[in-house]
This record gives structure tokens, C-alpha cells and sequence, in this order.
């Protein structure tokens, strides 16, 4: 029986309390709120913290969605099937529904959260290119206060986030933007397995040009530079099927896929192509359509 290594355990009452202990315990602690992701490696001996600090009684101090003229803030501990759930989330960004959808199963999403999905930085997580692509910012807090750290700067590498020892993750933070949507497009082996592929994309469609793009993939080690040459490449033209599929090359020839047991490097690099092309028509066509839906008519005209 596989079983974590000791440890000895702390339960915060609040942010302060929490980011307290984090300074007082040094980098052998570590935060712990649904415990899907860190558990597990405890089991596996790949993660053997000397103190865990339950966080779940910071919910109701975290656990929020709101909704403000320019932006759209979420709390740390908001939990999965919040986020799954929330239509004032699903209006603003679809594509977190799109995948809150497709991650785990429900025994997770009642639990997990969005701050332990972002901080785990496992390359195969869902939200964090959710997050990349909708270019949200992360606010965290330490011992001198609060400080904000944009999404692409956050994750420093597989498993390694822009986080001091004595900082936690409070908030994060969504532009919104009008005539504007997204989707989320994952394949995976079986219902709530880790994504053999997937991809977001968020666009702006304005005077029948796409005026903002931003595409992310999951699970295939995308090159940074090379997803904002594709965001490039779309802005300012027409939203059509050939841009969507030299987009979708694009997408292909950026990635670094591994070969594994989910699937061969040029099958990763074809669901890479096929999903952002996906993930693109259909923001396209949810711009389009809320548009459509709120245009005014005669009578409001």
C-alpha cells in the first residue's frame, strides 16, 4: 500500500494566518485545499513536504466569482464545480466550461480548486491554459503584501510556479473585452484522464476582422513564441476556414509533443492542428452569434 511519507499538519483561518505559517515553516510546506494533485505524489514520494497547511476553512475568504465592468476576478479556492456551474463565468468565457467539462469527474470538481489546479503547474493541467489564453493575471500575497504576476509568468516550468516559499496564490484576475469569446477542445484517453491533447482559444471580432486572437495547448509543450506568432498571423484578417487551418499548421509545427502510452508524436501534432482549428471556429462563432443576440431592434433601434 502506497502511503505519503510524515509530515506534520496545520490548518490556516485565514490568508494572513496561512501566509504566517508558510514564512514561520520555511519551503518544506506546502498548501493543501482539494489534494488531488499533491497527494498523490506524497504516495509516490515524488513530493515530501515536512508541513501541509489545510487552507479549506479559506473558502469562504477565496471562494468567489465576480463580475466587474472591465474585468472578471476568481478567488483561489473557488472549486471546480463552481466554476463548471457558474453561467455568469460560462457568458464571460465560455471556454471554462468547455473545460471544467472534461476535467477529472465529479468526486474532484466537488473538491479541487482553481488556485490548486494553477499551482500544481502540471503541463497536462486544464486551466492553466485556460487562464494563458485569456491573459489573466495572478495576484499573490506574502509577508510585504500583494503583488501581481501575469499568467505567462507565472508558470517558471513543469511543476515550478513564480511563487516565493512565503506567498500564496489570493486571486486571479480576467480582462474582458467585447465582441469577444473562446472555446476549449480536449482529447483523452477515457472520461476525466489527463488531456492526450487539447487547446483554448480566445478571439475579438470586430468590422468582420479578427481583432484579437490568442490560441494555448495542453499536454504537447507548446513554444511560447511560436503561439503568439499564430496569434499574430490571425489578427487583422477576415475569420475564415483557411485562416483557421493555417493556424491549426501552425499550431503542428510549434508544439514538442513526447510519443507515449496516449499517443505518437505526429498523432499529438495532428490533434494539436485539428483542435485549434476546432477551439477557433467555434469562439468565432460564439462572437458571432452574441452579437446577433444583442443586437437591438426596431422598436429598441
Amino acid at each position: 500500500m502506497q502511503v505519503p511519507g510524515s509530515f506534520e499538519y496545520e490548518r490556516a483561518t485565514g490568508v494572513d494566518d496561512a501566509i504566517a505559517l508558510l514564512d514561520r515553516l520555511g519551503d518544506e510546506a506546502r498548501l493543501v485545499a482539494g489534494g488531488h494533485s499533491l497527494l498523490p505524489m506524497m504516495k509516490l514520494r515524488l513530493a515530501n513536504p515536512e508541513y501541509l497547511i489545510d487552507i479549506n476553512d479559506l473558502e469562504g475568504e477565496l471562494g468567489y466569482i465576480t463580475t466587474e465592468r472591465s474585468r472578471l476576478r476568481i478567488g483561489a479556492m473557488t472549486r471546480h464545480r463552481r466554476l463548471l456551474e457558474s453561467d455568469e463565468l460560462a457568458a464571460a468565457f465560455p471556454l471554462f466550461r468547455d473545460a471544467e467539462k472534461v476535467i477529472a469527474d465529479p468526486v474532484v470538481r466537488n473538491r479541487g480548486t482553481i488556485g490548486g489546479s494553477l499551482c500544481q503547474a502540471d503541463p497536462a493541467e486544464d486551466l492553466t491554459t485556460v487562464c494563458g489564453v485569456l491573459g489573466a493575471t495572478c495576484v499573490v500575497q506574502g509577508p510585504g503584501g500583494r503583488r501581481e504576476i501575469p499568467m505567462s509568468e507565472f508558470l517558471v516550468g513543469p511543476y515550478e510556479t513564480a511563487l516565493a516559499h512565503n506567498e500564496m496564490l489570493i486571486e486571479i484576475v480576467i480582462p474582458v473585452h467585447g465582441h469577444s469569446s473562446s472555446a476549449y477542445a480536449k482529447v483523452e484517453r477515457r472520461t476525466g484522464d489527463w488531456a492526450v491533447t487539447a487547446a483554448g482559444a480566445a478571439v475579438t471580432v470586430e468590422g468582420g476582422e479578427i481583432a484579437r486572437a490568442a490560441v494555448g495547448l495542453t499536454a504537447v509543450d507548446p513554444d511560447p513564441s511560436g503561439l503568439a506568432d499564430i496569434a499574430d498571423y490571425l489578427t487583422g484578417r477576415p475569420p475564415s476556414e483557411e485562416a483557421f487551418a493555417q493556424a491549426g499548421r501552425m499550431a503542428a509545427q510549434v508544439c514538442s509533443p513526447v510519443g507515449d502510452a496516449r499517443g505518437t508524436v505526429d498523432y499529438k501534432r495532428h490533434l494539436a492542428s485539428e483542435l485549434t482549428i476546432r477551439t477557433l471556429r467555434t469562439a468565432v462563432d460564439r462572437v458571432l452569434r452574441s452579437d446577433v443576440e444583442h443586437e437591438p431592434t426596431g422598436e429598441e433601434a
